[in-house]
């Protein structure tokens, strides 16, 4: 089955970036929330990175909104063993990438969101999209 143009995987270095209040990154973020059709999807692998990262730097109350506002905005896809398992078969260095591109994979996000396309250049069933660009994928 085709993957959906509709459905929108985005990177953890996004969610990171528009909560650390980088311009691109949460205009990107409030750009995909006003599009009408458009289902947005992060990993499960992302929500606890993102903790990890602002642990740290913000307050627990500051990271239950955060994560409060993940939920809200995003369906979170959770991964399991067999999902790992799909992720080491690619032929790509690393590891956490393929795991991400295999949770793209998973609901067939046609479109993924990442500020490292160098990265996800092996992926070649997707639209790799920096948030720099993202108004390419209304439609």
């Amino acid at each position: 089955m085709k993957n959906n143009p509709n459905n929108v995987f985005i990177d953890t270095n996004v969610l990171i970036g528009a909560y650390f209040e980088n311009d691109t990154d949460k205009k990107c973020l409030q750009y995909l929330y006003s599009l009408k059709g458009k289902r947005l999807f992060i990993s499960s692998l992302s929500v606890a990175q993102l903790v990890s990262v602002f642990q740290k730097k913000k307050t627990n109350k500051e990271i239950k909104r955060i994560v409060q506002d993940l939920l809200i905005k995003f369906t979170v896809i959770s991964f399991t063993q067999k999902d790992i398992e799909n992720a080491v078969q690619f032929e790509y260095s690393d590891m956490e990438d393929s795991i991400q591109y295999e949770m793209s994979r998973k609901f067939k996000c046609g479109v993924f969101i990442t500020n490292n396309i160098k990265d996800y250049r092996v992926f070649t069933n997707v639209s790799i999209i920096k948030p720099l660009k993202i108004r390419v994928i209304e439609q």
